[in-house]
């Protein structure tokens, strides 16, 4: 009991701390439509829009591309052609390795138990 007292006045603290803190509500105003434009004002925004471009000098630019990285390419493909041969004898040594040791539940015909 003596436990409940300061636990209840803890929460009603942190309950009431956050609307203490929080900021008042705005009152909520009519809507109100905006001012239809005239055919001067619609052109120059139409202007503004397109960044008011005044000569044709982005049409001429031309991004440069990069090229193909040919070397690389190259490069890969030759430690590739390298590297095979080996990881393929690799793989097949390991294999036979494996293969002549006997496993865990292979039964070669030594009954032991028998």
């Amino acid at each position: 009991m003596r436990y409940l007292v300061p636990r209840m006045f803890l929460v009603l603290a942190l309950s009431s701390g956050g609307a203490a803190l929080a900021q008042p509500r705005k009152q909520v105003q009519d809507f109100q439509a905006p001012r239809e434009m005239t055919a001067e004002e619609r052109e120059a925004a139409k202007q503004r829009a397109m960044g008011n471009n005044l000569n044709s000098y982005g049409k001429d630019v031309q991004l440069k591309q990069k090229p193909i990285p040919w070397m690389a390419i190259g490069l890969a493909g030759l430690v590739f052609v390298v590297a095979v041969p080996f990881g393929i004898r690799a793989y097949r040594n390991t294999s036979k390795d494996i293969a002549g040791q006997n496993t865990f539940g292979a039964n070669r015909g030594d009954d032991e138990a028998a």
